[in-house]
């Protein structure tokens, strides 16, 4: 597709259309005669924008535009200024759109432009091929989770399969097939929808790039690629616009690629994901173009758009409301698509998932590589994003240089968050036991219900003495939230629950916390001892979320709730989260166990002693859910009576529905 120029049959008029603006967008502009300090990536896609664009009209003038830029670019010395000249993001995009456009306008340059614009790309192409071999087992070479790898050598890819370069597309060929390999098979990406929107579109590239000119269909190599869109859908606010932040995320409106939907939607037949291209590419463009923080944007796209949009793959909204993505130990619920539905996304796993954990220790024993970046990662183990209303209330910082846990909705220890944290690569060099992550999941299309426990002890300073760690999450089929974290050391510690929100949150007299963002609103409540104490405070967050744009910074205000308990070497929050004006929770009396009703819903909890004991339910479980008019749920369940009626009795615990 791409090195041909050749999409799938049958009409694309929007593609075209989008095509056509994009072509001429920057005609008002004047290129630069010298290197920016900020970054160029851009300039790739305003010289192959209307390369395709004439292509596909015969319209010179979208030649001339395109020669405009192409010439922009290669007077330049170097690509990149700031950081890495010629040996990063800046060189990779360029290689890959200016390697598109030598090969779209051919002999249409003239002879002159075309002479150099090849020298140039023979020339960045082997700066960087050199770059790559001498850094291997340092930065992007062999990073094989993280954007930079994938999008310099997809660019390094193009150059060699268009200027006949064996070498180089070898080389990234066989880092397509480790980084294919290694990649989860769910899915997941722990840089967060961000870096996902901006990254994934590069392999997807090079795997179009290798079928076309190799003949070698990798798509469904590792798994990864056929199972990212629901990843991707899944980390989607309700009604489409935003997505959920975990991870370095600039904003909420970086997030959607339709021509990368479009591609996953032609490859794997996928209604849902040819659907999310026409959204992207519709209604959504221009509010995530404007209020994106991401450059080069979405808008650049559209030449993928034309390509990749396959017209016979039918479209149809989402539907699934429930997933859990093992690898990342992420798990997202919700009540519905709609603007106004409520979901929960809940996340616990060692730095860069399960995988790319155990994988990178393994590349550092036996190769005394460093394969794992993890510039882009958080320490968020055990932390909740929750939405309702059309609005974010429990909020994620998004994107910082010095990460803490005090920024994400967690727990400190004595005021401390994570070991080793406070740093931009907060994972680097820790002990590999040092991992979190989820226990007892309850996820399936025909439950409401969403239960998981993350275990994150192991994640703070030893000294500290913590055993115990556990935070359990329940998302009720009405969409309330209940939380029980339990805790447990070797000495007395005082243990502080965080709510981070975009409003400061307004006590109120029956003792609960409402919750505020524009029309929005959800009642916190907690039941927690009498010596406890509840400040909120303003916490300020700052990040340069670029190495090419030096001077670029971002600044989050986030408002912290803390409620901290006294000095104890055990210490319990039961927090409910009731999304608007619903009816507030109410305490169940609990011989054993924790619990808590709604009247409609109640959740009954014991996710260590796994013994229920209320005046109705009689259970060996993790947990007991009950909805009126519905069977009861349990987690890790071996036995369960309801008044006094025994409903199960196994050998092996077991989760699901009973009866």
């Amino acid at each position: 597709m791409l090195l041909s120029a050749t999409p799938p049959p049958g009409p694309r008029p929007a593609q075209e259309v989008r095509l056509f603006e994009e072509a001429a967008r920057h005609r008002g502009l004047t290129p630069p005669g010298t290197h920016p300090l900020a970054s160029i990536t851009w300039l790739g896609p305003a010289a192959s924008n209307p390369a395709l664009a004439y292509r596909v009209s015969g319209d010179r003038a979208h030649l001339a535009e395109s020669l405009r830029w192409i010439e922009a670019a290669v007077r330049l010395p170097h690509w990149g200024r700031a950081h890495m000249p010629d040996h990063d993001l800046d060189a990779g995009w360029l290689l890959h759109h200016l390697a598109l456009a030598y090969r779209w306008l051919g002999d249409d340059l003239p002879d002159g432009a075309q002479a150099l614009l090849r020298y140039k790309l023979l020339l960045q192409g082997r700066r960087m091929y050199e770059f790559a071999v001498a850094s291997e087992g340092r930065w992007w070479s062999s990073s094989y989770w993280q954007n930079h790898n994938w999008i310099c050598y997809a660019g390094l890819a193009t150059a060699g399969y268009v200027l006949g370069k064996e070498e180089w597309t070898e080389r990234a060929r066989d880092n397509l097939a480790t980084v294919l390999d290694l990649m989860p098979e769910d899915g997941s990406h722990a840089e967060g929808v961000v870096y996902w929107r901006y990254g994934v579109p590069f392999l997807a590239i090079h795997l179009d790039l290798l079928k076309e000119a190799e003949g070698i269909d990798w798509w469904d190599r590792g798994g990864f690629m056929s199972h990212t869109f629901r990843y991707r859908l899944h980390q989607t606010a309700p009604g489409f616009a935003f997505n959920v932040d975990h991870g370095d995320c600039h904003d909420r409106r970086s997030g959607h690629s339709a021509g990368l939907y479009y591609r996953l939607a032609a490859q794997y037949a996928s209604p849902e994901a040819q659907w999310m291209g026409d959204l992207a590419s519709g209604e959504l463009l221009w509010p995530e173009a404007a209020e994106s923080g991401v450059r080069p944007g979405i808008l650049p796209e559209a030449y993928l758009e034309y390509l990749w949009y396959d017209p016979s793959v039918p479209a149809a909204r989402p539907t699934e409301t429930r997933a859990f993505f093992p690898d990342l130990g992420l798990l997202a619920a919700r009540t519905g698509w709609d603007d106004d539905a409520t979901l929960v996304s809940f996340k616990a796993s060692p730095g860069g998932g399960h995988r790319a954990w155990e994988t990178a220790e393994k590349h550092r024993v036996e190769k005394g590589w460093e394969t794992l970046n993890q510039g882009h990662h958080h320490p968020d183990s055990g932390s909740f994003v929750f939405v309702s209303q059309g609005a974010f209330l429990a909020v994620d910082e998004g994107y910082s240089n010095r990460k803490k846990a005090a920024h994400h909705n967690l727990l400190l220890v004595d005021g401390q968050g994570y070991a080793d944290e406070d740093r931009y690569h907060v994972y680097r060099d820790i002990p590999f036991e040092r991992q979190a992550g989820q226990r007892d999941v309850l996820v399936s299309p025909d439950c409401g219900w969403a239960h998981s426990t993350a275990e994150i002890a192991k994640m703070y300073d030893p000294a500290l003495g913590v055993r115990r760690l556990d935070r359990t999450l329940v998302f009720t089929p009405s969409g309330r939230l209940v939380l029980l974290d339990l805790a447990e050391a070797d000495t007395e510690r005082e243990w502080t629950f965080l709510l981070q929100t975009d409003r400061p949150t307004e006590p109120q007299p029956d003792g609960t916390r409402l919750i505020r963002s524009g029309a929005a609103a959800a009642r916190l409540r907690q039941f927690a001892s009498a010596d406890g104490r509840v400040v909120g405070e303003v916490t300020e967050v700052e990040a340069n979320p670029t190495s090419s744009t030096p001077g670029l910074r971002l600044t989050r205000t986030l408002h912290t709730l803390r409620s901290t308990t006294g000095r104890s070497s055990e210490g319990l929050f039961l927090t409910t989260i009731t999304p608007g004006t619903e009816p507030d929770a109410t305490r169940v009396a609990c011989a054993e166990g924790q619990g808590v009703t709604f009247g409609t819903e109640t959740v009954l909890l014991s996710p260590v002693a796994r013994r229920i004991r209320t005046a109705g339910v009689h259970a060996d479980a993790a947990a007991v859910l009950l909805s009126e008019g519905d069977a009861p749920y349990v987690v890790a369940a071996t036995r369960l009576e309801l008044d006094g009626v025994a409903l199960l009795d196994v050998a092996e615990p077991y989760t699901g529905k009973v009866g």
